[in-house]
């Protein structure tokens, strides 16, 4: 009989192998979850996405692909028929940027790098990008709810912004939080690791004990929703990553040497699928950050 690891890592290696990310192979379609005032989010394939249906406005962050995003329209028909007012895209993965064109929101606001590098990204199809974007802040009011957007510097990529809904205390993460997964490191589209966790130190700092964070991707063990000690577990697992790498440097161990480990002592219960979701890929990437 194999065991439950045995299973998660056949299944996820089968979703790298299709170009799937992890979450994909376990995700409840049309999944809503509703976490606090009118503020909620859905599980499908791809980064999870976040909403908040009321009637003085309907907000999504992010769009996963056409097909989930059609599924997700259909059941947020159910709960609110109204036209989405904005879409927000965290940063610019085609998980979270696929479905723009479906959900056919009256506004998509996005980090100024977003659709720079949408494009940068290629495909099959021009991706319907950010009508609206902005450098590091933005705000709105919609009924008794204030959205705001925050980008501070690169990290999972060089576009991340952090969503928050201020009277709820709901904060969607996008990618900046893979929960007990190994993450993608986009070092090609300007993502770095030591601003990554400058990033969460500042939303740790931003934030409080009571926000309910929504999380891009999580080991189902874990799942995608949240809180304090998630974003802290993150920005601890990056941090060893910096300080493994470091010590290997200082000790003149190789490349190799020092990227070719199987565990990182501290994180057993973080999973590994496909090649660009490991610890090695993880490892290499701060490598070539710090010798740069």
């Amino acid at each position: 009989m194999h065991s439950r690891r045995s299973f998660l890592k056949h299944a996820g290696l089968l979703a790298m192998a299709a170009g799937l990310p992890f979450q994909s192979v376990f995700a409840q379609t049309g999944a809503f979850t509703l976490l606090r005032r009118n503020v909620g989010l859905y599980s499908n394939r791809g980064g999870t996405i976040g909403w908040m249906f009321q009637p003085d406005g309907t907000i999504v962050v992010d769009s996963q692909y056409p097909d989930q995003a059609a599924e997700f329209l259909v059941g947020a028909k159910e709960r609110r028929d109204s036209q989405i007012d904005v879409l927000f895209n965290t940063h610019h993965h085609g998980d979270h940027t696929g479905g723009n064109g479906t959900m056919k929101a009256k506004k998509i606001v996005a980090q100024e790098q977003v659709p720079i590098l949408q494009v940068a990204q290629g495909g099959r199809t021009t991706p319907v990008v950010a009508t609206e974007t902005f450098k590091t802040e933005w705000e709105g009011t919609f009924g008794d709810e204030t959205v705001n957007a925050h980008h501070l510097k690169p990290a999972h990529s060089g576009s991340d912004t952090i969503i928050h809904f201020e009277e709820a205390n709901v904060a969607h993460m996008g990618d900046l939080v893979f929960n007990r997964v190994y993450p993608f490191i986009d070092r090609n589209s300007g993502g770095r690791v030591k601003g990554w966790i400058e990033t969460l130190e500042a939303a740790l700092k931003r934030y409080d004990n009571e926000t309910l964070y929504i999380l891009g991707h999580g080991n189902p063990a874990f799942g995608v929703q949240g809180n304090a000690s998630d974003v802290e577990q993150m920005r601890d697992y990056l941090t060893a990553l910096i300080t493994q790498v470091e010590t290997g440097i200082k000790r003149g161990k190789s490349r190799e040497e020092i990227t070719t480990m199987m565990i990182l002592p501290g994180f057993e219960d973080y999973v590994s699928f496909g090649p660009r979701l490991s610890l090695t890929a993880n490892l290499e990437t701060v490598y070539d950050e710090l010798t740069a």
